[in-house]
């Protein structure tokens, strides 16, 4: 039986909404001391114990994270849980065959026993938040060295945290918060048993695709539905057959009515990170030197993804999702570059930085600070851009470096030794993952780009022998031919023959194989040369960070040096730190350059206009054939909005990675919909936020129950779920 809610409107007179949206990720166990009043000043018709409290059930009680990267929401008593399709896209995959392909054909499991296990895959509450600073800094002392510092610290986050989950089946997470200033304890309670539930065809999950990824206006019904399965007494346990839908304390009610301009809206969720304190050598750093190699190293990989997946749909299959995993961030580099410039941010923080200068001209232990980072940034630079382009030629770029540095676990493992027959056996279910979703001629192609990047772009002391020697495109070609003939890690019969050998000659194998030698030279060198010295100075800025963000709270109490800031909140917020946060600001459009005015929605008829025609069904603007009859007949249901399908919103909610999935709540605390996304102009929002530009994008929820119910015919989901409705 639906659970419908008519509620009656009742006419009250309303503090006038802020006329800017607030910057700020702030913690739910702070809003009742720094932000209630002024979110009920701005449209919040509930209080802080509505969002957090350890006392009774709320909203924190209905907010997960998402497989330790995104974040969801309970929407149901039965554990169902909502977040993006491309936050459960990694799933969606590994259900996927090229005979049964969820990704282009989407999935509904029409009962309980039809819900498929989901490898792998976590979710966590947060039972409770403590400020536990006073007791992680007992016997830290300012004459302390770092690393005096860091040992207490850390025995003291082993005591506190031990201590509060004793006998309990809990576990926590204690993280600095201010650069060291405080520390917060999150203790959380973590299910195993996910089940996906739901999922759109990808020509509605990630309609648009990589050209629509950032942008407005969108038309992406980007979201999946899992549920939470725990034991019969409600508590987490591994997947049994026995397991039974989990009873929530709380589930999100959710609202038919839509919204208007100015309307409150509040993100709940687990913000990745942002560095909104990074003086300005650290913005210069991030436009001028490490961004433009990457996304150039990213570009290249992408276009080579591209080429072979249009030419092979088992290709296209295998590198679905690791082509999104390297585009994603790659646009948003782009982005982020171009608002960082057109916001004049480095010239904003230098202006930031005299009047600081000023304020401590009298504060000797302050006052060196600016000089300090003006030699670690310059120190720090070339062991930074080393660190960055390792990470982009062992992690995104050519699989098969990352695939062999892993049989390095085999080194010095002895014979008929129990633990290195459980390595063997882990390598062996590990290669059969990798080959399963590999493809050696389109890897092949990656090293040669990636590479020849990498070598051009790092300091030639960091470069390992193979690639000092390989001087240009055309000398790396050749080195990848060399590299994928005679290499067993792009060869499964090989490699599971070695696996399958006498075990005492595997690692004498491996260690000549010419990718090993590649992955771990260049591993090493980044080990020995590259990671001690970036530790070292990176460990000095933090240590600046410290003092300076410290000071800044000193010196400024009401952040008076952005007091000419749009939107600038007169309270302190800590980094996003992938913790639980609140962010809030209010339903707006945008004007993102001279001449554009975007409205805050899209609606079912633009997915219609960007509609391609005559292309297949993996193209990102194909529209399945259901869903066009849906439109002509404007068979919308209840979802409906004056004869329109409201397919996308924009707020002006302080967001970044971490918050996909998240919960987007209005003044009642009724689900509007699920953040997914931020404008292309709002990219920049990790290093400084822009109220008047910075736009976070949200399939609204309609259109979400629109798909479930009309095309997915997936009723029983819309039958779990408190409706509210006029």
């Amino acid at each position: 039986m639906k659970k419908f809610l008519h509620i009656v409107l009742i006419s009250f007179v309303l503090t006038p909404f802020s006329v800017f949206a607030h910057e700020g990720m702030w913690l739910p166990s702070l809003l009742q001391q720094l932000n209630e009043e002024d979110m009920q000043a701005n449209g919040f018709k509930l209080t802080a114990e509505d969002i957090y409290s350890v006392n009774k059930s709320s909203m924190k009680d209905a907010v997960v994270w998402f497989g330790r990267g995104c974040t969801g929401e309970v929407v149901s008593d039965k554990g169902l849980i909502l977040t993006n399709h491309h936050c459960g896209y990694g799933q969606i995959q590994s259900h996927s065959t090229v005979e049964n392909d969820l990704l282009t054909n989407g999935f509904a499991a029409q009962s309980f026993g039809e819900e498929l296990k989901s490898n792998g895959l976590t979710v966590s509450f947060v039972v409770r938040i403590e400020d536990v600073s006073k007791a992680i800094l007992d016997g830290v002392t300012d004459d302390l060295k770092e690393e005096e510092r860091q040992k207490i610290i850390k025995e003291n986050i082993a005591k506190v945290g031990d201590n509060a989950i004793k006998d309990t089946h809990y576990e926590y997470i204690i993280k600095p918060f201010f650069y060291g200033n405080e520390y917060y304890m999150f203790v959380m309670e973590t299910f195993t048993d996910i089940r996906l539930v739901f999922a759109p065809p990808s020509s509605i999950g990630k309609f648009g695709g990589d050209t629509d990824n950032w942008m407005w206006p969108r038309h992406t019904g980007d979201f999946s539905i899992f549920r939470i399965y725990a034991d019969k007494d409600g508590k987490p346990a591994e997947y049994s057959e026995d397991n039974i839908p989990y009873k929530p304390k709380y589930h999100f009610p959710i609202t038919l009515n839509g919204v208007k301009p100015n309307d409150f809206t509040m993100v709940y969720g687990f913000p990745g990170r942002t560095k909104q304190y990074l003086p300005s050598e650290g913005i210069e750093y991030t436009v001028d030197k490490s961004n433009p190699i990457k996304i150039a190293m990213r570009e290249k990989t992408i276009a080579i993804y591209d080429k072979n997946m249009a030419a092979d749909d088992n290709v296209r299959i295998k590198y679905s999702a690791k082509k999104a995993r390297v585009a994603n961030a790659y646009k948003k580099w782009i982005g982020e570059s171009k608002g960082l410039k057109r916001l004049d941010a480095i010239d904003k923080k230098v202006e930031q930085e005299k009047m600081f200068a000023d304020a401590v001209k009298n504060k000797p232990e302050y006052a060196s600070l600016l000089a300090d980072f003006k030699q670690e940034f310059k120190e720090i630079e070339k062991y930074q851009l080393a660190r960055d382009l390792y990470v982009e030629e062992l992690y995104y770029g050519p699989e098969i470096l990352r695939f062999a540095l892993g049989f390095e676990k085999l080194n010095n493992a002895n014979a008929g030794n129990p633990e290195t027959m459980k390595t063997i056996a882990k390598l062996k279910n590990s290669t059969n993952s990798f080959f399963k979703n590999y493809d050696k001629a389109t890897d092949q192609e990656v090293f040669v780009s990636a590479s020849t990047l990498y070598s051009e772009a790092i300091d030639s002391s960091f470069l390992p022998s193979a690639f000092s020697k390989a001087k240009d495109k055309d000398a790396f070609n050749k080195l990848a031919a060399t590299v994928y003939k005679k290499s067993i890690f792009c060869n499964q019969d090989k490699l599971d023959a070695l696996l399958n050998g006498p075990e005492d000659a595997i690692y004498s194998k491996i260690v000549k194989d010419p990718a090993f030698i590649i992955a771990k030279e260049i591993h090493d060198t980044f080990t020995i040369k590259v990671q001690p010295e970036y530790s070292k100075l990176s460990e000095s800025i933090d240590l600046s960070m410290r003092t300076y963000v410290k000071a800044l709270q000193e010196v400024f109490p009401n952040r008076e040096y952005v007091a000419n800031v749009k939107g600038a909140s007169k309270q302190y917020w800590s980094d996003a730190n992938s913790t639980l946060r609140v962010t809030y600001g209010k339903i707006e459009g945008s004007e993102p350059r001279d001449g554009v005015d975007f409205k805050y929605y899209t609606t079912l008829e633009g997915v219609m206009e960007k509609r391609l025609v005559d292309v297949p069904n993996t193209h990102e603007f194909y529209v399945p054939k259901k869903l066009i009859d849906l439109y002509k007949d404007k068979d919308y249901g209840q979802y409906a909005e004056d004869g329109k399908m409201v397919v996308c919103i924009t707020g002006s909610n302080h967001t970044t990675g971490g918050n996909s999935g998240s919960p987007v709540i209005n003044a009642e605390g009724q689900l509007i919909g699920i953040n997914f996304d931020r404008t292309w102009e709002s990219t920049m929002s990790d290093l400084m936020f822009d109220p008047v530009k910075c736009r976070n994008i949200i399939v609204d929820i309609r259109y979400v129950l629109f798909v479930v119910d009309k095309y997915g015919e997936c009723s029983r989901l819309i039958d779990e779920m408190t409706i509210v409705k006029n």
